[in-house]
């Protein structure tokens, strides 16, 4: 059986620590060096639901993408709830490495999971790494369909082939317009609409759009008609963890470990439920609002926050 130090080795080969952002959290965040190996368990959230998951498994070793402390902390008093999870791992012998934006921008990483799991072909990074003279590595995927869809059609896929979540998936832009080329950026990806208007796409594909970002981006249609397509945080990084267990998989049998490697099927997107709007249209919700509460008076200043 492989030492600890060993594998997190070959995880570090894969997503050196060097080509995380520098405000990441990323490497190993529990875990005794010399403890052996003998069960791995990857999910992409450091909860207590995924590491009790990995206790129940016998696992030695958890792998998550989203790191445990992001910021500094001054505790992991176990009555906080990250110090739980912290207790939980050492008190079971689980150590516990994070892999985050060194995985996004990874050859193969986050992103090419996701256009995977969509079945789309992968041209080129969205935002290279000036690092790569290959060109392979960076941030986010330019892909292209096999054959033309609709924007309607191209959500119907993402909702089938990602895993559920109570979201599903939202789309700023014409549901009837014609899509060959796609871009995809797992997790938050409003920062890159720049990189995206400058692929030249028909839609990008990511997670966590905000109202703002997107209403700015979809007025300048005339520029950018490209359509949004907004899918859980969650999903869009899941499908990472079963390329991630795939190539660890391969490593363990390349060096006749024998690890048995797992990938987590726990839920944890932090929303549990979707009520459609039934509601009425804003003109007819003014008028039964305006029967039943009083006008306001020009002197009013109770105005919703942006």
């Amino acid at each position: 059986m492989p030492r600890l130090s060993e594998v997190i080795a070959a995880l570090e080969n894969l997503w050196p620590a060097e080509r995380a952002e520098s405000w990441d959290a990323v490497g190993t965040v529990v875990g005794e060096p010399g403890q052996e190996v003998t069960r791995v368990l990857f999910a992409v959230d450091p909860v207590q639901e995924t590491v009790d998951e990995a206790v129940a498994l016998g696992a030695d070793l958890l792998v998550t993408h989203h790191p445990l402390y992001l910021r500094g902390t001054t505790t992991v008093a176990a009555s906080t709830f990250k110090g739980r999870v912290v207790h939980t791992l050492i008190k079971n012998d689980v150590a516990l490495h994070v892999a985050h934006t060194n995985a996004d921008t990874a050859d193969p990483g986050v992103s090419d999971a996701l256009a995977g799991a969509l079945g789309l072909r992968v041209v080129r990074p969205l935002v290279p790494d000036p690092s790569d003279p290959g060109g392979r590595r960076g941030l986010g995927r330019v892909c292209e369909l096999d054959h033309p869809l609709t924007v309607r059609d191209l959500a119907a896929r993402a909702a089938a082939r990602l895993p559920a979540t109570a979201q599903g998936i939202r789309v700023a832009g014409d549901p009837e317009a014609p899509v060959r080329t796609v871009a995809v950026s797992g997790g938050s990806g409003d920062s890159l609409f720049d990189h995206v208007r400058a692929a030249g796409v028909d839609a990008f594909l990511t997670a966590d759009l905000r109202h703002h970002p997107v209403s700015e981006f979809v007025a300048d249609r005339a520029h950018s008609p490209l359509a949004l397509l907004d899918a859980a945080h969650w999903a869009t990084e899941w499908p990472w963890c079963e390329l991630a267990a795939a190539q660890l998989d391969e490593i363990s049998d390349r060096h006749g470990w024998g690890l048995r490697v797992h990938v987590s099927k726990t839920v944890t997107d932090p929303w549990t439920a979707h009520a459609a709007s039934t509601g009425p249209s804003p003109a007819t919700a003014t008028a039964l609002a305006g029967s039943a509460s009083r006008a306001p008076s020009d002197t009013d200043t109770s105005g919703a926050p942006n």
